[in-house]
């Protein structure tokens, strides 16, 4: 037995303070995020008994490729102990490199083994089945008419239920195993999914960090509070609680001459590559300019932690940021943890299983270093008359 919180209904539309987590892309390097929601896990266990569940907690999940199979697995009520172990067989059973696939005229991956193991945990759960114990947004990119998509499970969302008159497929019917296999499908690794949306409609569907959101977090606050998505709550430092997890982040500097040199594929994906970190940056930098933060970081040299500036006139919500930095000075400065340029520069990949282990001490000295119980405010704890359902697992 188990104390169950609420239905979706109940996280989405009951008045009170509202909680989010939010979800980076990265491939292999979720199980950095894994690590550090242990810990969040784990806190929030000690507050509210040894059985809560980040469903329990929070009232919105969102991610967007890897981040929305942890945040569908969270959101169906797994442990992020079971996330963490279908993590590590996905990474050694997904990620084979073959001879006759070099991303190039193929994709990287065969997606049979993501597919099957997809099948197997997720079973034919739709968006809008009672399986789903909290709110749940999973972003992808519709790539033959170039527009990010979040689909999400508010039924008071448009696109929710099928429209009078309209012959697009319900959001609600969506199978999660279907998103989530859409929204990991990143170019030159794995193929594009075909999504049917409407009668005899399909969309080209594509990884959803190949849109601003591969860091969802600012896109999820604006789901919450604008009136065009159906939900509505309020904003303020009381009353929103968003947690952003990331993957890691990469900034690799390299000097003028090795750019000059560089082939035009090679300029092509590190463009691309920088221009995520850029697009997650400017997510920071907003969020940073309109909350209460204790987390927040420097952006830059001129901006800096922003500690002073709120664009708002007062915060709009409560944030948190967690995620490490694959640089041997910040590892170094922040976790103790020593480690040259090479290694570095192997742990950067999106697809090495062989990184599982040392991405996952990484995520776990991040938990132990940089989430702290104070910042879980007590004025967003659930509150115990939400806590005496219980259900039988």
């Amino acid at each position: 037995m188990r104390p169950l919180q609420a239905d979706v209904h109940q996280h989405l539309y009951t008045p009170g303070p509202k909680r989010i987590l939010t979800l980076d892309g990265g491939g292999i390097r979720g199980v950095i995020s894994l690590q550090i929601l242990k810990k969040v896990e784990s806190l929030l266990q000690q507050r509210h008994g040894a059985q809560m569940r980040l469903c329990d907690y929070f009232d919105l999940i969102a991610g967007t490729s890897t981040g929305a199979i942890i945040a569908a697995g969270l959101a169906i009520g797994m442990r992020v102990d079971e996330i963490d172990s279908l993590y590590r067989k996905l990474g050694a059973q997904v990620f084979k490199q073959q001879f006759f696939r070099r991303g190039l005229l193929r994709a990287k991956f065969s997606s049979a083994a993501l597919e099957a193991e997809l099948e197997r945990q997720f079973s034919d759960i739709s968006l809008g089945s009672k399986q789903v114990k909290t709110g749940l947004a999973i972003v992808l990119k519709r790539l033959d008419t170039g527009s990010p998509w979040v689909v999400y499970n508010a039924p008071t969302g448009k696109y929710f239920s099928k429209r009078p008159g309209k012959k697009g497929v319900a959001n609600k019917d969506f199978l999660l195993r279907d998103l989530i296999r859409a929204s990991a499908a990143a170019p030159t690794y794995f193929e594009p999914e075909a999504l049917a949306i409407a009668e005899s409609v399909s969309g080209a569907f594509v990884d959803g960090g190949v849109s601003p959101h591969n860091n969802p977090a600012l896109q999820t606050f604006l789901l919450a509070t604008l009136s065009g998505y159906g939900l509505q709550w309020s904003s303020g430092a009381d009353q929103l609680f968003l947690v952003s997890v990331g993957t890691g982040t990469s900034e690799v500097e390299l000097n003028t001459q090795e750019v000059m040199n560089q082939s035009a594929a090679t300029l092509g994906v590190r463009s691309l590559v920088t221009l995520m970190n850029d697009t997650s940056s400017l997510n920071e930098m907003i969020l940073q300019s309109i909350s209460d933060s204790p987390t927040a970081r420097q952006i830059d040299r001129v901006v800096g932690e922003m500690r002073s500036d709120q664009l708002a006139g007062k915060p709009l919500l409560s944030y948190l940021r967690y995620d490490a930095r694959l640089d041997c000075k910040w590892l170094r400065e922040h976790l103790a943890m020593q480690y040259n340029q090479n290694q570095i520069d192997a742990l950067e990949s999106l697809s090495n299983a062989n990184n599982i282990q040392e991405l996952a001490e990484i995520g776990r000295s991040c938990g132990d270093n940089l989430v702290k119980a104070s910042h879980f405010s007590r004025s967003f704890d659930v509150s115990s008359s939400r806590l005496t359902e219980t259900v039988a697992v």
